[in-house]
């Protein structure tokens, strides 16, 4: 079958609720062993858990912090030894993002953008290329956003940590591909989750009219373009990013 992952292992950080649960689920369909993550939502990631495992999908799940480097590698080797090896890297986990004028962000504020989008997936790669190096094939996909395409304003924070992200990726790409590890990016554009139920619905209104395929994104459009960069058809294919947001940023 195409774009099967089956036999792959998969970590999908971030992964009880919103965009992670999406991806975690389109990645076990595709045959993959999904390990799941969380922090705080306990209730939240058991029922992940028992969706995935309802959907017939071998799945795990491990607690960890993803800003804390002592913590993500006691998960990667607990995932190894559990396991066996870890194929498919998604650094997903993410903090709030409240947008604000720059005079009302603070350092701590930054550094913690810094902390999730740049240093988290430098952590998880130190903890999982050796073994990927060792087998001479890994997938590494970051959840970016479209935020660094459309510069978007009073979200300066998280625009400036996406862009690293991105910088990022880039350069793990020409770093990796000898060892025919590729390194891509997903940027999905407003996709309502739970972290968005608040969100004032005239504001919805006003950026649905922007989306010109006409309609929401959802977490399983954002899984799909992660399943294929994870798999052997996307072997070829290193240092891009996808863009899914219904055509917001064409180029």
């Amino acid at each position: 079958m195409p774009f099967s992952l089956s036999n792959k292992v998969a970590l999908v950080t971030g992964s009880s609720r919103g965009l992670g649960r999406g991806v975690a689920m389109a990645l076990g369909k595709a045959g993959a062993k999904v390990c799941l993550n969380y922090l705080n939502n306990s209730e939240a990631a058991e029922k992940t858990l028992q969706d995935l495992r309802d959907e017939g999908i071998h799945t795990a799940m491990f607690r960890a912090d993803a800003s804390d480097q002592q913590q993500l590698n006691f998960m990667v080797e607990a995932i190894e030894e559990k396991f066996g090896s870890l194929d498919i890297l998604v650094p997903n986990a993410t903090p709030d993002q409240p947008q604000k004028q720059i005079e009302d962000y603070d350092a701590d504020f930054y550094r913690q953008m810094y902390d999730f989008f740049v240093m988290s997936p430098f952590m998880l790669a130190q903890a999982v290329l050796p073994g990927m190096k060792r087998r001479q094939y890994g997938r590494i996909i970051n959840i970016t956003s479209e935020v660094f395409h459309c510069s978007v304003p009073e979200f300066s924070a998280y625009v400036a940590a996406k862009g690293g992200q991105i910088g990022w990726s880039r350069s793990m790409a020409n770093e990796l591909a000898r060892f025919r590890i590729t390194v891509n990016t997903v940027a999905p554009g407003w996709i309502p989750t739970e972290r968005h139920e608040n969100d004032p619905e005239d504001a919805k209104n006003e950026y649905l009219k922007t989306i010109p395929i006409g309609r929401w994104g959802t977490p399983e459009d954002v899984g799909n373009a992660v399943v294929f960069y994870s798999s052997d058809e996307a072997s070829f294919i290193t240092g891009q990013t996808l863009c899914v947001n219904g055509g917001r940023t064409p180029w």
